[in-house]
């Protein structure tokens, strides 16, 4: 072979010494990160409060016609008196879409003696709810169902028609009272903090459980009085978060 030919070839180290060449450029340009890194972190919870007074009533009515001799007997009175009923609750201002239906059944009823089963008749209920936006009302809505007929009355819930922007207020305190919590500590540990690193909410709106009235037997067999105090109170809403912050020396 042509020794000219000899002297061309490039030397064996020549590759490696251009592969770690390449190799280290490579590095230069990137940001080295150490595999397994868990930065310290502190977690803390905030709670933030608000309470409102309700500006929303919903109250259930209803007919219970008790047993009949036929279902279109049973099925009369109960048109007739939920008809009734529905039209004196308008007549208070209150509007259609306001005004729902709970349940409606018609079942047979029956009488048991010695073991033996005897239609004694069928009875139908329906149950209406309805909400009323003029707290000073309620009253008023519940007397004038009981006086058209309605023989089962109460359920009443006060209720906040639109908590969300409440809500976000109490979120609001949370996250401020949580931060004001990580500070203090971050000072006590003495470390700075660098950035949220997780945030969790909980908490809520519940409205509270109803006022019940005791239902009155017979169809239009009992009134109620306009002026029984229904007071809304105050309700609070509530919102609990877990913040999480990354620290540092």
């Amino acid at each position: 072979m042509d020794e000219h030919l000899l002297r061309l070839r490039p030397p064996v180290w020549l590759p490696l010494l251009v592969v770690v060449i390449a190799g280290g450029s490579y590095i230069a340009g990137k940001h080295i990160e150490v595999r397994g890194y868990q930065p310290t972190t502190i977690s803390v919870d905030g709670e933030g409060k608000v309470t409102a007074v309700p500006d929303i009533a919903e109250l259930t009515f209803g007919v219970a016609t008790g047993p009949r001799k036929t279902a279109k007997a049973a099925m009369d009175i109960l048109t007739t008196t939920m008809n009734a009923s529905f039209e004196s609750v308008k007549a208070l201002g209150i509007e259609e879409k306001d005004i729902s239906t709970e349940l409606l059944y018609l079942n047979p009823s029956y009488d048991w003696s010695d073991g033996q089963q005897t239609l004694r008749g069928y009875e139908a209920n329906q149950q209406l709810r309805v909400k009323v936006r003029d707290l000073d009302k309620v009253s008023d809505v519940l007397s004038a169902v009981t006086n058209a007929g309605a023989n089962q009355a109460g359920g009443v819930t006060f209720t906040i028609d639109d908590p969300q922007a409440l809500r976000a207020e109490a979120r609001e305190k949370a996250i401020q009272n949580a931060q004001e919590k990580a500070q203090v500590l971050a000072d006590q540990l003495g470390v700075n903090i660098v950035k949220l690193q997780n945030f969790s909410e909980g908490g809520g709106y519940s409205p509270p459980m109803p006022y019940m009235a005791k239902a009155m037997e017979g169809v239009g067999g009992g009134t109620m009085d306009a002026g029984v105090p229904l007071p809304p109170g105050e309700q609070e809403i509530q919102v609990n978060v877990n913040m999480t912050f990354e620290v540092r020396k």
